[in-house]
């Protein structure tokens, strides 16, 4: 059996968005035909679930080093890895950087995906990083794009010819998981919520992602909706941030690091999913799709997304939700009022949310798509 080796930076236990199209990518490959090579958790994330890669049906090699780079050394790793497991075909979690291993490794395999998500598009500004991805295009047989804006930015940095091999390649959801019904209930039972108005935000909480844009509207929602909740969930580098800004308002809260298993209910105990992204440091720093909005539409939810990149590819503006300029925070703001205020309306968006992720965004379709760009001749 043809077998992959995948090479990435971005695997689980550390959460993301990146880390869960990975992982689901892996665990769709056929029994048998995939071996994973990345790098090592942070002791953080590895003492939240110490026996995850004990658990997958593949076989994962840790390397030592936090961040893989595409040096020798990881190089020759990645060759010795392949020849002994028999690995006919890599995929780059993500294309930059560790495509720049793929013209290194060009004699030990026959095929080379590159994926590529949203920090490609910035390295496509600069003209060093578009150079690397200029050679990332040109030695690997195959770079993918979550959707028309990933597309459009990355083709300018790369070759005609690499550009005409691009294939869309965007995360799928699985909507048995993430769906009306999957333990809401329980986790507002636990918070204190009742039956209350909630808006949830499900996400690393990173400057991007735009939570503190959620807290800065958050009087204006409650001038409207006095009972009004917002659930802000996951963690990272801006938590004590946001933290300080919502310090005060019991209406707002910061739940922490949740285990990536329980968080369908942390989406179902909401009435309206919000992440106001925005584009930051000239473009560098944009979202590449953002699929918490297509998991929070499976669950039934009305989303509310800024305008960043290529997030709006991930919602039917007017159909399954709202996309706003997430810099301010008055259009956040209306945009919540409207659908806390209209349960109705909102019910209608959630439902038709579901419905477009269901026929759209399965991982089936996915898989299928990686499938034929591994074994492609």
């Amino acid at each position: 059996m043809p077998r992959t080796l995948i090479i990435t930076n971005d695997f689980p236990p550390r959460a993301g968005g990146i880390e869960s199209f990975v992982h689901e990518l892996a665990l769709r490959r056929p029994e048998g035909s995939v071996v994973v090579y990345c790098s090592s958790p942070s002791p953080s994330d590895a003492a939240a679930d110490p026996h995850f890669d004990l658990r997958l049906p593949f076989p994962v090699v840790r390397d030592r080093a936090r961040v893989l780079l595409p040096v020798p050394r990881v190089v020759a790793r990645a060759r010795a890895i392949a020849r002994l497991e028999g690995c006919d075909s890599v995929l780059y979690g993500a294309a930059a950087p560790l495509g720049l291993a793929a013209a290194e490794l060009r004699g030990s395999v026959r095929r080379q995906v590159a994926l590529t998500h949203g920090h490609e598009a910035g390295w496509a500004l600069l003209p060093g990083s578009r150079e690397a991805l200029r050679r990332i295009g040109e030695t690997t047989d195959t770079v993918t794009y979550l959707g028309e804006y990933t597309r459009r930015r990355l083709a300018r940095a790369l070759t005609p010819a690499a550009a005409a091999r691009m294939r869309r390649l965007a995360p799928g959801v699985d909507t048995e998981r993430f769906r009306p019904g999957s333990g809401g209930e329980e986790v507002r039972a636990r918070l204190g919520l009742g039956g209350r108005p909630v808006v949830v935000c499900v996400s690393r909480l990173v400057a991007r992602k735009g939570q503190d844009t959620l807290i800065r509207a958050w009087p204006r929602v409650l001038a409207d909706v006095p009972d009004a909740a917002l659930l802000i969930v996951g963690d990272g580098p801006d938590a004590r941030r946001l933290r300080s800004a919502a310090a005060g308002t019991r209406s707002v809260l910061l739940t922490g690091p949740v285990a990536p298993r329980e968080l369908p209910a942390y989406y179902d105990a909401g009435d309206v999913f919000a992440m106001p992204c925005r584009t930051r440091r000239g473009g560098l720093d944009v979202e590449g799709l953002g699929i918490v909005y297509l998991e929070a539409s499976a669950t039934g939810l009305p989303v509310v997304a800024g305008d960043s990149g290529g997030a709006p590819d991930a919602v039917l503006d007017g159909e399954t939700g709202h996309v706003v300029d997430g810099t301010r925070p008055g259009p956040t703001a209306r945009a919540l009022i409207g659908l806390l205020k209209d349960p109705d309306r909102a019910a209608r968006m959630g439902a038709r949310g579901r419905a477009w992720v269901s026929g759209e965004w399965s991982w089936d379709r996915t898989s299928e798509r990686l499938g034929a760009l591994l074994t492609a001749s």
